[in-house]
């Protein structure tokens, strides 16, 4: 077969609805290896959120932070990190309307506030633990995610009033905090860029908000049964729902794997 390249989100597609990876998913991605598809992670986790997946699936090449931070084969190809000035403006605005966030770097993350419940709930859905608090980090180090903490339409004020950044809504109280105009699809394009191969070789596995314009841009964009009415409607195959085998049943069907 022609050289394929397959790029698989974290939570709801790769981990089922308790965090766990199925042993068929481990088996389908060593197969997919050996048929010489080229596997990747594209996920808004940061790296070390994610690194016994990518141990256990044998994975050295990912997508992190929604497409700010790519790494092929263990070597960091493309970073693209939030405006430092713009970060602040937003950050001090947060803070007067008593909105916590968390910076996020490659190599960890820090709240700027302590015990916060908002924080405390999302993260535990991650089964993450309240950050460790330093609400300077991101004068420090190039942040490639920030999370806000808000529910429902409170987010509708930073999109306004903070145009420099995109706001993607992941948990009823936390939104990914992005650069405009980031996006999985654009860590795609950079990942595919370097080892060769075009979008239409691309295969994309997802079912969140975060997932749609890489679903939209590859060849073949496939969507979850779990996943969310927007992302399947940009989707070229609909499976079953993760828990259901739906990501294995999908690699057959789309002709990956015979």
């Amino acid at each position: 077969m022609e050289k394929k390249i397959a790029f698989f989100d974290i939570d709801g597609t790769l981990l089922n609805h308790q965090k766990e990876l199925p042993k068929e998913t481990v088996q389908a991605i060593q197969d997919l290896k050996e048929a010489g598809v080229y596997c990747a992670i594209a996920t808004g986790r940061a790296p070390f959120m994610y690194e016994w997946i990518r141990d256990e699936l044998g994975i050295d090449s990912f997508i992190s932070f929604n497409g700010q931070y790519v790494v092929l084969e263990g070597k960091e190809i493309y970073t693209n990190p939030l405006s430092r000035e713009h970060l602040k403006a937003l950050h001090l605005e947060a803070e007067e309307r008593e909105h916590p966030m968390v910076f996020m770097d490659h190599e960890g993350m820090k709240a700027t506030t302590p015990g916060h419940s908002y924080i405390h709930d999302s993260l535990g859905t991650l089964f993450f633990g309240h950050p460790p608090v330093d609400a300077s980090y991101y004068e420090k180090r190039d942040i490639y995610q920030s999370l806000l903490f808000c529910e429902g339409d409170e987010i509708d004020y930073y999109r306004k009033k903070h145009e420099e950044f995109d706001y993607i809504r992941w948990h009823p109280y936390s939104c990914d905090v992005l650069p405009s105009g980031g996006s999985k699809a654009e860590g795609i394009k950079k990942m595919i860029e370097a080892v060769g191969l075009t979008i239409e070789d691309a295969y994309a596995f997802g079912d969140g908000l975060n997932d749609i314009e890489m679903i939209r841009e590859v060849g073949t964009g496939v969507a979850m049964g779990n996943a969310v009415p927007q992302t399947k409607s940009v989707s070229d195959y609909v499976t079953d729902d993760v828990d259901q085998g739906g990501l294995v049943k999908a690699i057959y069907e789309i002709g990956l794997l015979k």
